[in-house]
Formats: structure tokens, C-alpha cells, sequence
């Protein structure tokens, strides 16, 4: 069974869906999860917010966060799970907002990802340094990350 079958099994066994909310993957997450037959059952929707101003209008991010902290960060990565729990039907939210490459910064390095988990309940953020591996592979390892963080979620 794909990490993909297995997140919607363990959202099916605890009768939720599951909403994602995508920078650097560009819905490859819920590509992922959407190329499972009968996914339709557990998964209710993505939000594809490349731009910041798609996260502010999508996934009501609020501006000074953007400012303070830049879209590559916890904060916003928690906000984006957050907004994308609150525009869906989901029980659960994830969010990826990164810097797939090539390029980054001394501050905001190439394969730097920061995840979010969002359930009625709470909240959680991850940082992941993918190192400079190559744009396909930072987005690849962002994707099978953020299924192993749902469905290490779904099992807690």
C-alpha cells in the first residue's frame, strides 16, 4: 500500500478528510493523495497558494505575519493548516511552504520546507532541511514528508 493508501485508510477508519494547503509542492500533495482510487471518500479539497497574495485571500494569512517572518516559516506554515482547516470540510490540514530551489539565501536556504498540521485541537510546525538535493527532489521528499506527518497524525 502506497503512504498515500495509507493516510486515507487511517482518515476513513477515523471518519474525517483531509484538506492540504500547497506553496512549494504546487498540489503535488494532493496529487498524491487524489491519484488513489476511491479517494474522493477522505479527501475534501487543496489549496495551491504560490503567491503570498494567494495565501492571504485563499487561506486568510495575515499580512504582518508575511512581513515579520517571510513565507518560508513556521508561522505561516501553521496559518496556512489553520486557514485551510477553516475553508474545508477537513478534520485535518496540512501545509508545506518552502524553497524548492535553485536558489535560497544564507537566512532561507535551498531545501529549507516548513510543514503544518492543523486539527480541530491544535496546531503543529516542522522544519525540514532537505538540503540542496535539486528542485524535483526537495518537492518529492515535501510530499512524502507531509504524508508521513498526516499519517503519523491520524494514527496519534
Amino acid at each position: 500500500m502506497t503512504a498515500a493508501a495509507e493516510v486515507l485508510a487511517a482518515a476513513r477508519a477515523r471518519g474525517i478528510r483531509i484538506a492540504t494547503a500547497e506553496s512549494c509542492t504546487g498540489g503535488l500533495i494532493a496529487g498524491a493523495l487524489t491519484e488513489v482510487p476511491g479517494s474522493s471518500d477522505a479527501f475534501d479539497r487543496g489549496f495551491v497558494t504560490y503567491s503570498n497574495a494567494a495565501k492571504v485571500q485563499m487561506l486568510d494569512i495575515r499580512p504582518d505575519t508575511l512581513e515579520a517572518h517571510g513565507a518560508v516559516s513556521e508561522q505561516i506554515a501553521a496559518q496556512m493548516a489553520e486557514g485551510a482547516l477553516r475553508h474545508s470540510e477537513a478534520g485535518i490540514a496540512v501545509s508545506v511552504t518552502g524553497i524548492a530551489g535553485p536558489g535560497g539565501s544564507e537566512h532561507k536556504p535551498e531545501g529549507r520546507v516548513c510543514f503544518g498540521i492543523s486539527q480541530p485541537f491544535g496546531t503543529r510546525t516542522q522544519t525540514v532541511e532537505f538540503g540542496a538535493i535539486g528542485r524535483h527532489r526537495v518537492r518529492a521528499a515535501t510530499v512524502e514528508h507531509a504524508l508521513q506527518l498526516l499519517a503519523d497524525a491520524l494514527r496519534a
